[in-house]
């Protein structure tokens, strides 16, 4: 089985991602670094020097060559945005990938990107924690369509990351 968690920018897609191939024994690819392997230049640098418009098309073009090249048993961290764009989400659907939403809160996402917010391109400049709650709430509202069309969703408030992979694992298999 190949199982692609999306959700958010922190929403732990990266943490649970590693945890889950561990317990299954699956290949893990954290799909942001995949993407910094290819293009040689970090999601920050690619959004710096070459823009957010070719970033998201060589995103659309490496999930497709992940989605044919990655064999049975893989767990893969997309990015926060990957399934919003282009045909990500179609090119997701029309493949025996099984998707898994990590579907936290917008304040409790807020929280968590506060602190880590330079490491995060598309949040980097914000000023102050009530402009980067605002803007997580609206993403999260229009970034739902895509999310939520996943074949698990996992509503997640306080759960620890064994509860997820329990959750994940006793829905999936």
């Amino acid at each position: 089985m190949k199982i692609y968690l999306v959700g958010y920018m922190g929403s732990g897609k990266s943490t649970i991602g590693p945890l889950l191939a561990e317990v299954l024994s699956y290949k893990f690819i954290d799909f942001d670094t995949y993407i910094t392997q290819k293009e040689g230049m970090s999601i920050s640098e690619i959004f710096k020097n070459k823009g957010e418009i070719y970033f998201r098309k060589a995103e659309s073009s490496y999930l497709q060559q992940l989605l044919e090249e990655e064999s049975e048993q893989v767990v893969v961290a997309l990015g926060g945005g990957t399934p919003c764009y282009g045909t990500n989400l179609q090119l997701l659907k029309d493949s025996d990938a099984q998707t898994v939403y990590l579907n936290w809160h917008f304040k409790t996402l807020a929280q968590r990107l506060w602190s880590a917010k330079e490491e995060r391109p598309l949040i980097a400049s914000m000023q102050s924690y009530e402009d980067l709650e605002d803007y997580v709430r609206k993403h999260l509202f229009e970034r739902g369509f895509y999310y939520n069309q996943s074949d698990l969703v996992l509503k997640i408030e306080d759960q620890s990351p064994k509860d997820v992979l329990d959750s994940i694992q006793e829905s999936l298999f």
